[in-house]
């Protein structure tokens, strides 16, 4: 695929992006919602539509064709210590206050959809197969992690160990991962008005969610929390995705391998960091910037890893 190709397609994937988020903007300003939908419309995300779309992701995906422990194993760990790493420098650089969203933001790449969306455009069935697989172990580790840090820092309340356990036991998006990978193993087939269902629920996400992110958005608030919002998007876009990729080469990844690893590093914060915490109570507007940084980043830097990548034969 020519590298002008990979920009395009990168384009077309973010743009539509933006261009929710504006709508959302729009829609607040001229008072067509309020916050009273935008917590209501979270809920629906975070309770129905985005695990509809988590079900059927990993139902239809191919588990025989592109099953790599490896890759899998690697993706967890790297996952984990740059969550231990982003949560050890908000120790040091965050107010308390402001920290279980930054780490959130900081490590939680919207895997699902950009990273997934760039596996497809890049190799194919191949990336639909194996990228689909991936997106189970992701989806579980971040919101495993996301809720730990959420709950830790989680206003009004103390944290501990029953509550965050909980918390994980009844959250979701985990749930709707942990029943649809049996299901997908099993080859059971589903009913067609069941998984209809569950896509009409399942398209509904995206939209829902960025217009949501759109009408929490606010430029002050983006002014106020510069340091904070643009910190973590300097750690997500760039610092992580640069290291977690070079230390997968020096592990022997290469190829379509450490294209698809790149590619899930590099990803945009997740609209579901937004969602969770506006279900949690936490800073949603925070949250809201720091997806919103990330996905104007996007397009730019995971469009030029590719290239540096490929340039450099490793992809």
């Amino acid at each position: 695929m020519a590298l002008s190709d990979v920009f395009f397609q990168s384009i077309n994937i973010t743009l539509p992006v933006f261009l929710m988020v504006f709508a959302g903007i729009v829609l607040r300003r001229a008072g067509w919602i309020d916050d009273r939908f935008i917590g209501t419309a979270s809920a629906l995300v975070f309770k129905i539509c985005m695990p509809a779309l988590i079900f059927v992701s990993i139902v239809k995906a191919d588990l025989a064709t592109a099953f790599l422990p490896d890759l899998m194993a690697y993706f967890a760990l790297a996952t984990v210590a740059s969550f231990a790493l982003a949560w050890g420098w908000a120790l040091w650089r965050v107010p308390e206050a402001e920290r279980g969203v930054y780490v959130q933001g900081a490590f939680r790449g919207n895997c699902g959809i950009m990273g997934f969306a760039l596996a497809a455009s890049m190799y194919g069935d191949w990336g639909l197969s194996a990228g689909g697989i991936l997106v189970g172990l992701v989806i579980l580790l971040y919101n495993v992690l996301s809720v730990i840090v959420l709950s830790w820092y989680q206003p009004g309340q103390p944290a501990d160990w029953r509550s965050i356990g909980r918390g994980i036991a009844t959250n979701p998006l985990i749930l709707a991962t942990v029943v649809a990978i049996p299901v997908a193993a099993s080859g059971l087939s589903l009913p067609d008005w069941l998984m209809t269902s569950g896509e009409y629920f399942a398209g509904l996400t995206l939209p829902l969610a960025l217009i949501c992110i759109g009408g929490t958005l606010s430029l002050g608030a983006l002014y106020e929390a510069r340091g904070i919002a643009f910190g973590a998007a300097m750690i997500k876009m760039v610092i992580f995705p640069a290291l977690a990729t070079f230390v997968a080469w020096l592990c022997g990844f290469a190829g379509r391998e450490l294209g698809l690893l790149f590619l899930y590093f590099s990803a945009p914060t997740a609209a579901a960091s937004f969602i969770m915490v506006q279900a949690m109570g936490g800073n949603a507007k925070l949250a809201a910037n720091i997806v919103a940084v990330t996905t104007l980043a996007a397009s730019i830097t995971m469009t030029g890893g590719v290239f540096g990548l490929r340039l450099a034969g490793l992809i």
